[in-house]
């Protein structure tokens, strides 16, 4: 399936809103993915993702329409030189290889856009579905963790996945 990874806009809210207020993508993301999300959270985000520059979060269009996001977060301090990739998608587009070909994209722009050398991702223990589309973009598991994770009254083991800069 085609798409295109480019900057979120205002004009984004409407079908921001419609795909994002979903229980089970909010159930493999932080608290700052809210459920149920609303067009105040819209609003909130789109202001967010539009400060970066360079860009660093991008929408995932297919059709015209946003319908996922996904975005590289350089980190601070001793942190430094890594950066953390994030991404969710539209339900009615799982298991269409969109974000295993949109990860090694936001991979190359991350490393050819920010001073960095690693790039992490931080799937819960129950998401496997993220945790096998990492892999296939040429992440290593380089640790697991028990019970980090506070999510909906329960705690979730969490998995580190990275890749280098060759």
């Amino acid at each position: 399936m085609h798409f295109t990874l480019r900057p979120w806009n205002i004009n984004d809210l409407d079908s921001l809103v419609k795909h994002a207020n979903n229980p089970k993508i909010a159930a493999n993301l932080t608290n700052k993915f809210p459920y149920p999300y609303t067009k105040e959270n819209g609003k909130m985000f789109i202001d967010f993702a539009t400060k970066g520059n360079p860009a660093h979060i991008f929408a995932i269009d297919i059709n015209g329409e946003a319908c996922g996001g996904i975005g590289i977060h350089p980190q601070e301090d001793v942190h430094c030189k890594n950066a953390e990739l994030g991404y969710w998608l539209a339900e009615p587009f799982w298991g269409k290889g969109i974000i295993s070909k949109a990860i090694p994209q936001i991979v190359e722009y991350g490393f050819k856009t920010f001073d960095i050398t690693r790039i992490f991702a931080q799937p819960y223990g129950t998401n496997i579905a993220s945790q096998k589309v990492l892999q296939k973009a040429g992440f290593t598991l380089e640790a697991t963790f028990e019970n980090i994770f506070f999510k909906n009254e329960e705690y979730l083991d969490g998995h580190i996945y990275a890749i280098r800069k060759k």
